[in-house]
């Protein structure tokens, strides 16, 4: 296998990151909308953590091994539609993720501290705005997925 070949490899294997740390926080707030009480909360606030980490280094080095694979490549360009598309989709993804992060951050915060007010937390935890953003990562992420599978205008 050629150097590219590696990096084409830990590329995908950081998109399965990405994807693996979706589906965990895809669990976390749609069961975290059917906690009934303050300790259940907090037993998923716990967990949260481990997607964090994958999903804040799985992108960068999706994001950073792209650029140089384009780069690399005889076959694409960096100014290749897709890649541009990509790009563009990928701070969309992190964008929309941080905010995403930092509502149940936010609620993470309520549920642990000393006069945390078990109502107001699920009552957040069943507002649709985090999981409408969430449900907004998921959809930018598997535009990425398509953009890499069918590469329009290459």
């Amino acid at each position: 296998m050629s150097f590219y070949d590696w990096m084409f490899a830990l590329h995908l294997i950081a998109a399965f990151a990405v994807a693996s740390s979706l589906v965990l926080f895809s669990v976390l707030v749609f069961t975290g909308r059917r906690m009934t009480t303050l300790e259940q909360t907090r037993t998923l606030f716990r967990v949260a953590p481990v997607g964090t980490i994958l999903i804040s280094a799985g992108l960068a080095v999706v994001v950073a091994l792209g650029v140089y694979l384009a780069l690399a490549s005889s076959r694409y360009e960096i100014w290749n539609l897709w890649v541009i598309v990509a790009i563009v989709l990928a701070i969309a993804f992190g964008g929309i993720g941080q905010r995403s992060g930092a509502y149940y951050t936010d609620v993470q915060k309520l549920a642990e501290g000393p006069d945390a007010d078990g109502g107001e937390v699920l009552a957040r935890l069943q507002a649709p705005t985090g999981m409408r953003l969430h449900l907004a990562t998921v959809v930018i992420f598997l535009l990425i997925v398509l953009d890499m599978v069918f590469k329009p205008g290459a």
